[in-house]
Order: C-alpha cells, then sequence, then structure tokens
C-alpha cells in the first residue's frame, strides 16, 4: 500500500511568493504634521464663519426703533394685492396706494404682487 500526500495550495502559493521579491508597495495611511492639523482646522473654521455670514445675510436690519405696528389680513379668493393695499390706504389714510403695496411686499419678503387664497399677509396699520 502507498501513501500519497497533498500540500494545501495556500502553502504552496505562500512558499513560491517567499521567494519572490515583492513588487507591492506597503500602504501608508494619511498622515499629518502639526502644520498639517493646524492648516486643516484653519479650513475648517473659515467654512464654519462662511457659513455663517451666508445665513446672516439673509437677516434685515431697519433703521426704526421698535416694531412696526401691523395687523394679520387673510386674502379671500379673488383679492389682489393692490385691492388689499388700497383697503389699507384708505383705513390708514395714506394717498400712494403703490407705495402701501411695495410696504406689503416688504414687509412679508414677496418677490412679485401675486397672493393666493388663505393667505395671510401683514399689513401696515398706520
Amino acid at each position: 500500500m502507498s501513501t500519497t500526500t497533498l500540500a494545501p495550495r495556500t502553502a504552496v502559493r505562500t512558499a513560491r511568493a517567499a521567494a519572490r521579491p515583492s513588487t507591492r508597495r506597503p500602504s501608508a495611511g494619511v498622515r499629518l504634521t502639526r502644520r498639517g492639523r493646524v492648516v486643516v482646522f484653519a479650513l475648517g473654521v473659515l467654512v464654519a464663519f462662511a457659513l455663517g455670514v451666508w445665513f446672516a445675510s439673509g437677516s434685515v436690519a431697519s433703521q426704526e426703533a421698535g416694531e412696526s405696528k401691523a395687523e394679520l389680513v387673510t386674502v379671500a379668493p379673488g383679492d389682489t394685492l393692490w385691492a388689499i393695499a388700497s383697503d389699507v390706504a384708505a383705513d390708514t389714510g395714506e394717498g400712494d396706494v403703490g407705495d402701501v403695496v411695495e410696504r406689503i411686499q416688504e414687509m412679508n419678503s414677496l418677490d412679485s404682487g401675486m397672493v393666493y387664497a388663505g393667505q395671510e399677509l401683514r399689513v401696515p396699520t398706520e
């Protein structure tokens, strides 16, 4: 009777790989020097500052002290901004309806004169 032994394939491959010189470079992780860490931190602070300025640019300050008096009006079906402004101008005694339209647009941050039924608008009371 004869006996045959087989070597596992991984052992053969490992032995062959050990006989050949390695052509692969060892992978090096990202290493930052002290100066590199300071630069990355400074860039992070700069990005945070830029985002803060960008978000704050939407805030608007007025030159008037205190709050302006306003009333909340719900737009009815068929109402227009001009009709609402003319009612406000008649109630407050302001003569120019166009100025009241502009003031309502400013108070409500409207880009156009289009209003929708059910929309609530702040209108000046003085």
